[in-house]
């Protein structure tokens, strides 16, 4: 308690962007959305937004192929939905906003990454409060199960694990599903307004000829471009505001899943995982590592490290994925600059993301199972064990980036801002002091406090004794990770 007060203390001291002001939204920019959103990101933004509009044109354009077979066809069809802004409850994001294939598809905005890290949804006054995730090589995660002899939960979706895969019998289809019903993502107050949007794109046609004429065959309510437009959640007592018959309402729930299975068979897709990078290329003897390379991956795989023992790079029958899919809490300090610690008011929608404001703490994987959400009520018992830990993240592409000073966010709130970082804060958690947020040696001779010591990991690092020679190697080796390495002539 007395560190969480600290902590508090610590986020007066710290200038946040946020403004005061009461929470607007809308489809134009408001004076809010100014003060919310730095300067230098909304240009960012804008640059992002083009990309994505241009993205989705060659992809359309490629959908008139006609020499595309059911499985090119399917992919593409994932991607368009995936870089469709029309979808959102102001027609103004896609999942791509947060999930740019020039950062390893996680999020592409520099200036938001340093800042307040968390991306604004469809209604651009509404925050999330983790870092985007990385797609690459997320289609290997395997449904969430829990291993009794590891005592870990392995696989699912989300930093939190939630998307499980045990309806869709897929992690990632069902991770798909999620963010166009957060409301402070894209927005929808329904599923079937994805598929209401949907219906109204260009590309209908064709997920009519892989799903069949039924797909859209719905008879809509009068009002439901109206319902549509209004920004999640709904109402509790109204929790599915498009009104339909319990047939309409059945083929809107099996559109859905389809549309989660297209998202997902993009993103299992050789465009995500092309397994492309410089260490791919030393593993079949096509590239070697420079020393300080081969100096890191040697420290990588050590005892020294334990890095290799979550972040796995494979084994007898097994790729090389750089993670083991189970959740850790590695005691990474809380991040006062997330704009969700100050959505504690109604928007004018009367929508509170945060009612705890500077109280809250995330819980992590144990929030998930404790919650509604979790599907298996016998792993609601271990939600204590497992407050404030993550999933452990793959390190593939942990450092693509569209330019060398592109500053990218780490671990799930984005406290950390570089490898370097993320690389000293493993080696010297445990061993430095604590001290407040804002502190001028923060990061580099001192830490602030875990967020969950409770459960903190202290096995595999803390204390690792390295030196800064020895952190450098290890960087050197992680940027190995890159895909699109192409290897010099010869």
């Amino acid at each position: 308690m007395k560190k969480h007060k600290a902590w508090l203390a610590g986020l007066a001291a710290i200038t946040l962007v946020i403004g005061a002001s009461v929470l607007r939204s809308g489809n134009t920019e408001s004076h809010v959305d100014r003060q919310l959103i730095p300067t230098a990101a909304r240009e960012e933004i804008k640059s992002v937004e083009a990309e994505i509009n241009n993205i989705e044109e060659k992809s359309l354009n490629r959908a008139q192929s006609a020499t595309l077979d059911g499985f090119q066809q399917n992919i593409l069809l994932g991607k368009l939905i995936f870089y469709d802004q029309k979808l959102a409850v102001n027609r103004n994001q896609s999942c791509a906003f947060c999930h740019m294939p020039e950062t390893g598809f996680t999020g592409p905005v520099s200036a938001l990454n340093q800042t307040i890290v968390a991306y604004p949804g469809s209604v651009r006054t509404r925050f999330g409060k983790r870092t985007p995730q990385s797609h690459t090589y997320a289609s290997f995660a395997p449904v969430l199960h829990y291993n009794p002899e590891q005592g870990d939960f392995v696989g699912g979706q989300f930093w939190d694990m939630r998307a499980t895969g045990l309806r869709l019998d897929s992690a990632l289809a069902e991770q798909a599903q999620d963010p166009p019903l957060d409301p402070v993502e894209i927005g929808l107050i329904d599923p079937a307004c994805m598929i209401y949007r949907m219906s109204e794109r260009p590309y209908r046609a064709m997920a009519e000829r892989l799903w069949g004429a039924q797909a859209f065959d719905i008879r809509w309510p009068a009002n439901a471009n109206q319902v549509c437009g209004r920004p999640g959640p709904p109402l509790q007592t109204d929790p599915l505001p498009v009104h339909l018959n319990a047939v309409d309402r059945g083929i809107a729930q099996s559109t859905f899943d389809r549309i989660g299975e297209a998202i997902a068979a993009f993103e299992i897709s050789p465009e995500v995982n092309p397994f492309s990078s410089k260490y791919d290329y030393v593993m079949a003897g096509k590239a070697e590592f420079t020393p300080e390379e081969k100096m890191g991956y040697e420290l990588f795989r050590s005892k020294a490290t334990h890095c290799n023992e979550c972040h796995r790079d494979g084994g007898p029958g097994e790729e090389p994925l750089f993670t083991d899919f189970t959740a850790s809490n590695l005691g990474v300090p809380p991040n006062p600059a997330l704009p969700f610690y100050k959505e504690n008011a109604p928007d004018q929608f009367g929508y509170t993301a945060n009612p705890e404001g500077l109280k809250y703490l995330d819980p992590g994987v144990g929030g998930f199972l404790a919650s509604k959400q979790n599907p298996n009520r016998e792993w609601a018992a271990m939600a204590g064990s497992f407050l404030g830990k993550y999933k452990t993240p793959t390190l593939r592409n942990v450092d693509k980036r569209p330019r060398p000073d592109f500053v990218k966010a780490y671990m799930h709130n984005g406290y950390l801002k570089s490898l370097k970082e993320v690389v000293h804060f493993y080696n010297t958690r445990d061993a430095l002091p604590r001290c407040k947020p804002g502190d001028p040696g923060e990061k580099v001779t001192c830490w602030p406090a875990s967020e969950n010591p409770a459960t903190m990991n202290q096995k595999q690092l803390g204390d690792l004794k390295l030196s800064g020679q020895q952190e450098d190697f290890l960087v050197a080796f992680l940027k190995t990770l890159t895909d699109g390495y192409s290897p010099p002539a010869k």
